[in-house]
């Protein structure tokens, strides 16, 4: 297997594991994202692996456009797809499907 592939793989089992998550929330709880956020800090450890996520997040994102902006612009995947990706998903998605990407115009 192909580092490529890696990526390409992680991507989809990052999409696939935190959806069964919050599928098995929803489904008990209903659609409820005052809920689901309440949930998000329900403990110390819920809330250290939120904050964790986010700041995570964040960095992902800045590290996205600060290649972007570095020359060659052309050599990096524009970061608003992955921003999604991050946003509806998770990072354990967004972030391996940002270097699948790479990965793919390296090659």
């Amino acid at each position: 297997m192909t580092l490529r592939s890696a990526y390409l793989l992680l991507a989809v089992v990052g999409a696939v594991v935190p959806y069964g998550f919050f599928l098995g929330f929803f489904a008990e709880y209903g659609f409820s994202v005052p809920a689901f956020l309440a949930s998000l800090f329900a403990s110390g450890a819920a809330g250290g692996f939120t904050a964790d996520l986010l700041i995570s997040s964040f960095v992902f994102w800045l590290f996205m456009f600060a290649r972007r902006a570095q020359p060659p612009k052309q050599g990096a995947p524009a970061p608003w797809l992955f921003i999604l990706l991050n946003l509806t998903i998770g990072l354990s998605c967004a972030l391996p499907a940002y270097l699948y990407a790479q990965a793919r115009r390296d090659s």
